[in-house]
């Protein structure tokens, strides 16, 4: 499966548009990262817990989009979009990534 962020594959034809494929992935972020990521917030530099979780959220958003990509019939997914939010209130935060682009037959 070929993913890209552009209109087109180079040196392949599109043949076959199936319209938009989405992947998505909702994650929790426990109190325990948060306690420890103010903390990082405070005296600065990177918070690992963080970043783990995002790249886990983007993998599972990308391998959704992939699945769904295939069931269409598609071989590959153009113009690939990558959306963050933290969505939640009263410390319930929790992390979206959504990911769209549209499958494709490319020969």
């Amino acid at each position: 499966m070929i993913i890209t962020t552009t209109s087109s594959v180079e040196g392949r034809k599109i043949a076959a548009y199936h319209g938009i494929a989405v992947g998505e992935a909702i994650l929790g972020a426990n109190v325990f990262k948060d306690i420890f990521a103010s903390i990082t917030n405070v005296i600065g530099g990177r918070s690992g817990s963080y970043e783990q979780e995002l790249a886990r959220a983007r993998e599972e958003a990308l391998s959704d989009l992939k699945k769904t990509a295939e069931e269409m019939g598609a071989n590959a997914v153009v113009g690939v979009d990558i959306d963050y939010e933290v969505i939640g209130t009263g410390g319930s935060n929790m992390l979206m990534v959504s990911i769209s682009g549209t499958a494709v037959t490319v020969s």
